[in-house]
């Protein structure tokens, strides 16, 4: 093919030379024939990557159902109204799973009301009221053996306190083993502000704070306590005696909390309003609230009788160990939303490689890291920053076969010089 218009080209050439006008059409079309030849083939534009299809959200199977069952105390008779024995606690317990349903942890409920989970068409949530210690010597127990998750409810007033009242270490154990904690107020009286069950001390102290600032502190500073107690986030409440106003559910909306509680059974849908659980409060002498529960019926308890707690509040936040170097340090003030909290813990002794935790309140716990060298634990928020005015930083370690735990607090103020 070239040799010929190569040819082609020559005579072309020696014809216009030679002045033959018929000639140069000719070469003009054997010109564009031979451009035509040495012109590269356009290359195919490359084939377009598919777009990959998101990944829809999974959705929680809103046909689910759930009861809600709540105890007080494991003591029998003994115990007052709101109490079982041991031997009925059991028995109720082989009576959930026999009867086809699947007891659920509290977080997994609430992802469930997020629409990120799904559980058991027949589920059931465990509830312990108030902070007795028949719940942690009699009642997890027992829960144990049936492997069954449950969510303890305590009232701030009661803990520590003497007689029958379940101690923060003991919270503290319970937490650790991943018993879920909630809120049940500060004093446990009717957030109504009104008799009955509110108490001639409840209504000398709503007198001299006002019944607003009072709501506060029943609802938002037990929070705020049990957090900075246990390094935990309190995520539900439950209303002393089930009472309740459009005030006081607003005031627990703000507070923070995905769920609270009533005492009032019923058969909880996934449109159930979060914030107005029912719960089937068993009592010894009214076995039917239990066998409605099984059934999915509505009913549950009345308004009962106020507990005779007097017990005072106990502070059990311990002082800062100096020689754990702690940063931000103890009672210090920091404006930077993420900084380093970090703790040397020499001084604890010879720590088992790993057994640190470190716990934050309003956090729960975080994924801190831990240095052997220097024995120094740290942790950065990185995408949740500081928001509230003050943390308490829990850290723990196993130090020859014992668990130990150290914590220290510390401020935070946007506003504040660097």
């Amino acid at each position: 093919m070239k040799f010929r218009l190569a040819l082609t080209a020559l005579a072309l050439a020696a014809a216009l030379f030679t002045g033959c006008d018929k000639i140069k059409p000719l070469f003009h079309r054997a010109s564009k024939e031979a451009a035509a030849a040495v012109t590269p083939t356009p290359t195919a534009a490359p084939t377009p990557k598919p777009t990959a299809t998101p990944t829809p959200k999974p959705t929680a199977n809103h046909s689910a159902n759930v009861i809600v069952l709540c105890y007080h105390r494991f003591e029998g008779k003994a115990g007052g109204p709101y109490s079982v024995s041991p031997e009925e606690f059991e028995q109720e317990l082989q009576a959930i799973k026999d009867n086809g349903f699947t007891v659920i942890s509290m977080q997994d409920f609430l992802a469930w009301k997020r629409d990120e989970k799904t559980i058991p068409e027949k589920s059931a949530l465990i509830t312990i009221d108030d902070g007795y210690t028949s719940a942690y010597e009699v009642g997890w127990p027992i829960l144990k053996k049936f492997d069954y998750p449950f969510t303890m409810f305590v009232y701030v007033q009661f803990i520590g306190g003497a007689g029958k009242s379940i101690t923060w270490d003991q919270l503290a154990e319970m937490r650790d083993a991943g018993v879920e904690i909630g809120s049940h107020s500060y004093t446990h009286q009717n957030l109504r502000g009104k008799t009955p069950v509110f108490s001639k001390q409840a209504a000398e102290e709503v007198q001299r704070m006002g019944y607003d600032a009072w709501l506060n502190k029943e609802v938002v500073d037990s929070k705020s306590v049990i957090e900075k107690q246990l390094g935990i986030k309190v995520s539900t409440f439950s209303y002393p005696y089930g009472l309740h106003t459009p005030q006081v559910l607003d005031v627990v909306k703000k507070a923070g909390y995905e769920a609270a509680f009533t005492v009032y059974g019923q058969r909880i849908g996934f449109s159930a309003d979060p914030i107005l659980i029912g719960r089937y409060a068993v009592e010894v002498a009214k076995p039917k609230i239990f066998h409605d529960a099984l059934g999915m019926i509505g009913g549950g308890m009345g308004l009962g009788t106020a507990a005779s707690v007097s017990a005072p509040v106990v502070s059990q936040t311990p002082a800062a160990n100096p020689a754990l170097n702690a940063k931000p340090a103890e009672g210090a003030t920091v404006s930077d939303p993420k900084p380093r909290i970090q703790a040397v813990l020499t001084s604890l002794g010879t720590i088992e490689p790993g057994s640190v935790t470190m716990r934050i309140s309003g956090f729960g716990p975080v994924p801190a890291q831990y240095d052997e060298a220097t024995q120094t634990v740290s942790y950065q928020p990185t995408t949740r920053p500081l928001r509230d005015k003050e943390y308490t930083v829990f850290v723990g370690a196993k130090v020859a076969g014992k668990r130990t735990e150290v914590r220290w607090s510390f401020k935070f103020d946007p506003a504040a010089k660097k």
